[in-house]
């Protein structure tokens, strides 16, 4: 993987001490995360990103802890990333790092065995958007990441023409691989979070103008 995907990776509380930059399987399956993952806040058609809450709930939270907030401005940043930078599953909006592999086409695996009936139907599986970047109709996937969103997977194929930084694509367990989105880069995936500083940066211009 690209450096700049390994230095993002390592803003967002990932490990990639173990990355010896051997193949983009190994690369990933060597990054770990202690912590789950945030989008940053986007315009919407029914508001703008600054109108948001940039992790769901977090009003509330704040609202908890207003006197510390007025008595120690610090601890309560600390406290914020404390409760919301861990590996939790309790449903903040957040997406949890996998590095799965997922092998439906590989004779002699469990996906092949579970999935391969369905990704050899064309009524099921559409990698219509997958060939025509890989060009690989067959190719091994990772599994880079799930959250309580629309897609709700996102994986990157193997054969992908730019290992260094592959494209991410994404479908949900509703429609699993009858409908793929592109979600561009790996490194574009990565910049979609926020890290802990840059949470508190939106929390502070909020709140201390």
């Amino acid at each position: 993987m690209k450096q700049e995907i390994l230095d993002r990776i390592r803003q967002l509380g990932g490990n990639t001490d173990n990355v010896k930059g051997t193949s983009l399987l190994d690369d990933l399956q060597a990054v770990s995360f202690r912590t789950v993952l945030y989008p940053k806040p986007q315009d919407t058609p029914w508001a703008t990103a600054d109108d948001t809450e940039p992790v769901h709930g977090i009003g509330a939270f704040i609202d908890d802890n207003k006197n510390l907030f007025n008595t120690d401005r610090s601890q309560f940043y600390e406290k914020i990333i404390n409760h919301y930078y861990r590996l939790t599953e309790e449903g903040f909006g957040q997406t949890f790092f996998r590095n799965e592999l997922f092998t439906p086409f590989k004779e002699g695996t469990a996906d092949f065995e579970e999935w391969n009936v369905d990704f050899t139907d064309a009524e099921m599986t559409d990698l219509s958007e997958v060939t025509s970047v890989t060009g690989d109709s067959e190719p091994d996937f990772v599994n880079i990441a799930y959250s309580y969103g629309y897609p709700d997977h996102f994986y990157v194929c193997l054969s992908d023409p730019n290992p260094e930084n592959p494209v991410v694509f994404g479908t949900d367990h509703e429609v699993f691989f009858s409908e793929v989105t592109n979600h561009g880069t790996l490194e574009d995936f990565f910049n979609r979070f926020m890290t802990p500083e840059e949470l508190v940066a939106i929390i502070r211009r909020r709140m201390e103008g």
